[in-house]
């Protein structure tokens, strides 16, 4: 039922860059365009020659969250083996197997020294015994410690090659997806997928209302988001794009800009491309793997008609929309209500037929009979862009991959060789019980999966919450919004859940709709909400300090470098 409706949807109204990115894409709104609150410029016409030749740079899927691999020739093609999520369960099958023969290897070995012993006991001696015995030992031995080996060296091979790094922040992180996987994800929630999928999520309480792409709220909401995908690009090359950022300070109305990241957006080759990499490496030429396009924007943008969820969340991994941010109409009557401009627009009705409201009453697209609707002024756009820079950030840093990998892969596959291991040890006691006993601490263990896997999971999201507000100011700063008012947006927020990311398990986005007071066992043991968000607060603040630092340093070292520049040429004047 979404699907007609959402794939229909106008064409996509582009939103255009601050002045200081006029020469990466140029807007094209009409001169004097003051609507929501934005001054929007006319076509901008570069001054002089660019930094950069606009060509240069694309808004496109160009992108990835994980950097590349800068290892050793071979290493990579291991490495690009290793990075499945088929790989750990080969480790498992591994220690499985070398559980089911250890045991029997023990009790072999001990028989044999017990006849060592006894031999040595009687003086009954064979040398030819006694040394093929010792050699069945040593044999025994090494069988021992290689099917110990080879799980552990799989399992801890894994860990390594699904770790990285976040780009903008260098979190170490475990994806435990190969590249391959990944655009099977994003397959699967590109176009309608997307739509489809969330539908099913916002379901659960019945059918959604949705509000219509025409209507005024939908259009304010998708030229915000617009305007925050521009600035996606210029994290990918910051030190070319932004080299004034120091210039910038934030005073004087200016928005202050943050220091190039250190881990920016990269892309990252196939397991293909490693093979292709080595070949031609072992031949002495230079060559550059083609990256895989994953995603990027444009995002998919859904806004539900209902007044009572003041709040919003991401969705969603790849291009094509197959990621994507949904809006509560809550949060923005919290917004408009807020600071209210007074001023009303004036929009002519939409003719529309008995057959298109027909359909739209069977769609539940609910649609304001009035034409007349306020002007948000920029205070306005500015509240709906930090919730939007924050959900954008989940979508930018693959989140919900990262939280996909490790709920559904990795620590359950991890819990599930310590079961084993633990059910090898004491099998000798609970098979004097009978299968029962084994067959029960096999059920405790499934259940301490269960309840370990939502403890990391919380832990896990809650670090990307942290995350995502860092992320989020330096979209901001890019797009023309000044980052320090996220600050004050959070302080107002620090008792309740605003933002609350959905990760990709329909699951926990039905909790979280469902039960956004939740009791778990979880969050008594972790904590409530308020402590986590006084914690997200902090953090914003030690990052826009940070830039505050950095930018000092980048001012001194200006200085220092044209002091000697003068003293240079100071020197080579007389001469």
């Amino acid at each position: 039922m979404l699907r007609p409706l959402l794939r229909s949807s106008p064409s996509r109204i582009s939103s255009p860059l601050p002045r200081r990115y006029s020469h990466i894409l140029a807007s094209k709104r009409p001169a004097g365009d003051t609507r929501y609150g934005i001054a929007l410029p006319g076509e901008a016409r570069l001054q002089g020659r660019p930094l950069i030749a606009p060509s240069a740079i694309q808004v496109k899927r160009s992108f990835h969250a994980t950097q590349r691999n800068q290892l050793g020739p071979v290493l990579p093609v291991l490495a690009g083996f290793l990075k499945a999520s088929t790989t750990i369960e080969i480790a498992r099958t591994a220690a499985r197997i070398a559980l089911t023969f250890v045991p029997v290897i023990l009790i072999k070995n001990l028989k044999s020294r017990k006849e060592l012993r006894w031999a040595e006991k009687t003086g009954k001696t064979d040398e030819a015994r006694k040394e093929l015995v010792l050699k069945r030992i040593r044999n025994r031995t090494i069988l021992f410690h290689t099917l110990l080996f080879i799980p552990v060296l799989l399992f801890w091979a894994t860990i390594a090659a699904s770790l990285e790094r976040t780009p903008l922040t260098g979190r170490w992180r475990l994806i435990l997806l190969s590249p391959e996987e990944e655009e099977d994800i994003a397959g699967q929630l590109a176009g309608p997928g997307w739509y489809q999928a969330v539908g099913e999520i916002l379901s659960q309480e019945g059918p959604p209302q949705l509000v219509s792409p025409s209507d005024w709220r939908f259009q304010w909401v998708q030229d915000t988001l617009r305007r925050l995908e521009y600035a996606i690009p210029v994290l990918q090359r910051e030190h070319e794009l932004v080299p004034h950022w120091a210039d910038c300070a934030g005073e004087e109305g200016e928005v202050p800009l943050p220091p190039p990241a250190d881990f920016p957006l990269r892309p990252r080759p196939r397991a293909s491309e490693y093979l292709r990499r080595f070949a031609e490496l072992t031949a002495a030429r230079t060559v550059h793997p083609a990256p895989h396009a994953l995603a990027g924007p444009p995002y998919s943008l859904l806004l539900v008609d209902k007044p009572d969820a003041a709040n919003a969340f991401s969705y969603g991994f790849g291009p094509d929309g197959a990621g994507g941010v949904v809006v509560f109409s809550g949060f923005l009557d919290e917004v408009l209500a807020k600071h209210p401009s007074g001023e009303q627009v004036q929009e002519p009705q939409e003719e529309s037929s008995w057959l298109t409201s027909a359909f739209r009453g069977l769609l539940g697209i609910s649609q304001s009979p009035l034409r007349a609707h306020p002007q948000p002024t920029p205070e306005q756009t500015s509240q709906l862009a930090i919730l939007l820079a924050h959900e954008l950030a989940h979508l930018v840093l693959a989140h919900h991959i990262e939280t996909l990998s490790s709920g559904s892969i990795i620590w359950p596959g991890i819990v599930s060789i310590v079961t084993d291991v633990f059910r090898a040890i004491l099998f000798p006691v609970t098979m004097l019980f009978g299968p029962f006993v084994n067959d029960a601490l096999a059920g405790m263990g499934k259940v301490g999966s269960g309840e370990f896997a939502k403890l990391t999971e919380y832990c896990t999201s809650q670090t990307q919450e942290v995350e995502a507000d860092i992320v989020s100011a330096r979209l901001l700063a890019h797009a023309g919004f000044d980052p320090r008012h996220a600050v004050h947006f959070w302080e107002e927020r620090s008792g309740r859940e605003l933002a609350r990311t959905m990760e990709c398990s329909p699951a926990k986005a039905e909790r979280i709709l469902n039960e956004p007071e939740s009791t778990s066992l979880v969050r008594r043991w972790m904590g409530e909400t308020h402590p986590m968000s006084y914690t997200r607060v902090q953090q914003l603040k030690r990052e826009l300090e940070r830039w505050e630092r950095e930018r000092a340093d980048a001012r001194a070292r200006h200085l220092q470098e044209d002091l000697e520049h003068e003293r240079e040429d100071q020197a080579q004047g007389p001469a």
